[in-house]
């Protein structure tokens, strides 16, 4: 079959294999061009220089990491010898003394918790776009940025200690003030992600402002809100610890006094009640953070069946408790 020319500029090169005409390929039939990866490259290039000048400014002595593997072995040995010794009275003592400074650490992050949740609530709603007017919005949103802007470290070594001394007290607020930031910023997007339904339906029934926090978005945002001052709670843990060494009190303070005469019995033991008391409230915290999300889990109830007195036959009982 000759070439010919159809109706719309498309040409016939010759018959198919079943005899009826074929296309010549144009092109709208042509494989589509490789993106290039030239802007990929451009980008990992830069990220590995920028990564490689962030480790050379560092000044680390990079050659004791040859070291590491001899040191770490003979720690961790001198560590679980300490764990495992004979319970001697002076063994005792310590294993008393490190739960009860740990236990002080936990007290310490549950009072800077709570400081953080009594004053996150109301700056969550005025931190909202949708509860909030935009010049008061833009007000707290910048002093939210400020706090969060400065770690709970340089809180209490600035402003804390000064004020209230070494003691668990600086370190209580230093943790509580942190919090405030966070806890704010993550409640004010809980609440500016509420259906807008349950508002719109009080808003149309004449409900006040307070009325409408109250009915229409609290029970949204109260589970999510709990399970998030839940989580900062297990992050305040780890904080006290750290706040610890600075004099703040809790088994941070215990830690750098047995660093300095390097007890590292002692230390072992210090460290398997932070982690033994971390994972049991990290475990209490999210079974509750669970709950509180999701509910209770449903029971299946079975029904017991007996006869009734008349002898009418079996009728439903109460389940058994």
């Amino acid at each position: 079959m000759s070439d010919s020319h159809v109706p719309g500029g498309q040409s016939l090169s010759s018959s198919g294999a079943d005899g009826g005409p074929r296309f010549a390929p144009d092109r709208l039939d042509a494989r589509p061009v490789k993106p290039s990866k030239l802007g990929w490259n451009l980008g990992m290039l830069a990220f590995g220089i920028l990564f490689i000048a962030a480790v050379s400014t560092t000044g680390a002595n990079f050659s004791r990491l040859a070291d590491f593997p001899a040191n770490f072995l003979n720690y961790s040995t001198l560590m679980v010898q300490g764990v495992f010794q004979p319970l001697t009275p002076e063994v005792q003592a310590a294993w008393t003394t490190a739960f009860s400074d740990m236990l002080e650490s936990v007290q310490i992050a549950w009072i800077g918790t709570v400081v953080g949740a009594l004053f996150s609530l109301p700056m969550g709603f005025l931190a909202a776009r949708n509860m909030t007017p935009l010049p008061l919005y833009a007000v707290v949103r910048f002093i939210l940025s400020m706090i969060r802007a400065v770690p709970e470290i340089v809180f209490a070594i600035a402003v804390m200690l000064p004020i209230f001394g070494l003691g668990p007290l600086a370190g209580a607020l230093a943790l509580g003030v942190s919090s405030i930031g966070t806890l704010s910023k993550l409640i004010s997007e809980a609440i500016e992600g509420v259906d807008p339904g349950p508002l719109e339906s009080s808003r149309a029934a004449g409900a006040t402002k307070v009325q409408m926090i109250r009915w229409a978005v609290l029970p949204q945002v109260m589970p999510e809100v709990i399970a998030i001052w839940l989580y900062r709670f297990e992050v305040n843990i780890r904080a006290s610890a750290i706040l610890g060494v600075l004099g703040a009190g809790g088994i941070g303070s215990l830690l750098s006094a047995l660093f300095n005469v390097r007890a590292w019995d002692r230390i072992g033991i210090t460290l398997v009640v932070i982690i033994v008391v971390t994972i049991i409230i990290d475990q209490i915290s999210a079974w509750i953070r669970h709950r509180v999300i999701h509910g209770a889990p449903k029971k299946q109830v079975r029904a017991s069946v007996r006869a009734d007195d008349s002898g009418d036959g079996p009728v439903l009982g109460t389940p058994p408790t």
